[in-house]
């Protein structure tokens, strides 16, 4: 079983300075809103609540940080998931868009225990202007990014493959190696344990 399934709320932040001193790894989660971020987190970790998954847009007006503990030593966290507000919430007043991505961008310009950052998509509706930007932070920080298709359980095998190439050639032709693509559902576990590998071994776990 992965030491993931050991991880545990630590703390929500609506501004940069109510995060703890950066430490162990941090490994962020970011995309657009109801792509499935939450419920991947969920089900990274073999938890059903573990991070909240609303049918809601924009439900995610935090930083969430969850914990990973020392087997050996319960109290110490050998690195964190987070959980970063969504984007692209039409029902969010613009006031609240603009304070969310200017947060995201705040995390992802200034926190160094950054260590890796995964882009949740709905395989449907892939690399959106914002999924965009949000790899090009990753790659231009020098971090490893991950793109997560969602929702594959949705389409056929053919059709999911198809997506999968053209995704895997726009990242290549945009980012070269530095973004790896995988597809993904939280219904069907399909690629959960791709998924959970690169996050553990991001996590030096």
């Amino acid at each position: 079983m992965s030491i993931l399934h050991r991880a545990h709320f630590t703390t929500s932040a609506a501004r940069l300075d109510q995060l703890p001193p950066p430490g162990a790894p941090e490994i962020g989660f970011v995309g657009r809103s109801n792509a499935g971020k939450s419920s991947a987190i969920n089900v990274l970790t073999q938890q059903r609540r573990l991070a909240f998954s609303s049918k809601t847009p924009g439900r995610t007006r935090l930083i969430n940080m969850f914990g990973i503990p020392d087997p050996l030593d319960p109290e110490r966290d050998l690195g964190f998931l987070v959980d970063l507000p969504g984007y692209g919430y039409a029902k969010v007043p613009k006031e609240l868009q603009a304070h969310w991505q200017a947060f995201i961008e705040s995390y992802f310009r200034t926190r160094q225990a950054l260590n890796g950052l995964v882009v949740v998509m709905d395989i449907r509706h892939p690399l959106r202007e914002y999924d965009r930007e949000m790899l090009a932070f990753a790659v231009a920080r020098e971090l490893p990014a991950h793109a997560l298709l969602t929702k594959a359980d949705k389409l056929g095998r053919g059709r999911q493959g198809e997506i999968l190439r053209a995704v895997r050639r726009e990242l290549e032709a945009d980012f070269g190696d530095r973004v790896t693509v995988q597809t993904f559902s939280s219904e069907s576990r399909q690629g959960v344990d791709e998924a959970r590998a690169v996050v553990a071994g991001w996590l030096g776990m």
